[in-house]
């Protein structure tokens, strides 16, 4: 093949009109433009990007940690409600498990997680005697006592056990604390608190 063949510039007719001037070491370019719906996205990314970063720097858009607080507030705001729903002492519930049926159970929640304060029977340990008329920060109630219970006495050494036990055990506590009221156990530890009359 001659070099006149090599060098020879094969162009369609239809792309003649594309032909650029310039001629650089004998070569020779067509101008293939990109399509115009291509440049627009471009350009319209590029006006969307300093639009977005004007908005968020400047105009006070909301930044995903923006967005995040704001929904954070709404979730603690559903778990505040929820635990004033849980918290709330309801006596009919008290009422359900305040049966003879349920006190063995009763008992055991007892004996698991208050015994080691309150001792054998509720007579009082560290804790104070439960079979007595005196109450230190209750009122000897099953509603009193499920604050006491549930929330603690950090003042008088007594733990919260809203967040360790179930609400089931909870009022398995208070029915059987209920039954201990008044009994006065003969080795029970001496009053404490104030006398609560019936």
């Amino acid at each position: 093949m001659s070099s006149d063949n090599k060098n020879k510039l094969q162009i369609e007719e239809d792309e003649k009109h594309l032909l650029l001037d310039h001629n650089y070491d004998g070569i020779q370019e067509l101008n293939h433009p990109l399509p115009s719906w291509w440049n627009a996205m471009f350009y319209a990314g590029i006006i969307f990007g300093i639009c977005y970063w004007a908005y968020y720097s400047f105009l006070g858009g909301k930044t995903l940690r923006d967005e995040l607080a704001v929904e954070m507030t709404v979730v603690k705001q559903a778990q505040a409600e929820y635990k004033l729903l849980t918290e709330a002492y309801k006596p009919e519930v008290f009422e359900q498990f305040n049966k003879p049926e349920n006190m063995e159970q009763a008992l055991a929640v007892f004996t698991d997680n208050c015994l080691q304060c309150h001792a054998e029977n509720g007579r009082g340990d560290v804790g104070p005697n439960l079979t007595d008329d005196y109450w230190l920060v209750s009122q000897g109630t099953p509603e009193t006592n499920y604050k006491v219970v549930y929330y603690g006495s950090e003042e008088n050494g007594m733990p919260a056990w809203g967040e360790v036990l179930s609400s089931e055990e909870i009022y398995q506590a208070l029915v059987y604390v209920n039954s201990l009221k008044n009994t006065f156990h003969p080795e029970g530890k001496e009053p404490q608190g104030e006398k609560i009359s019936e």
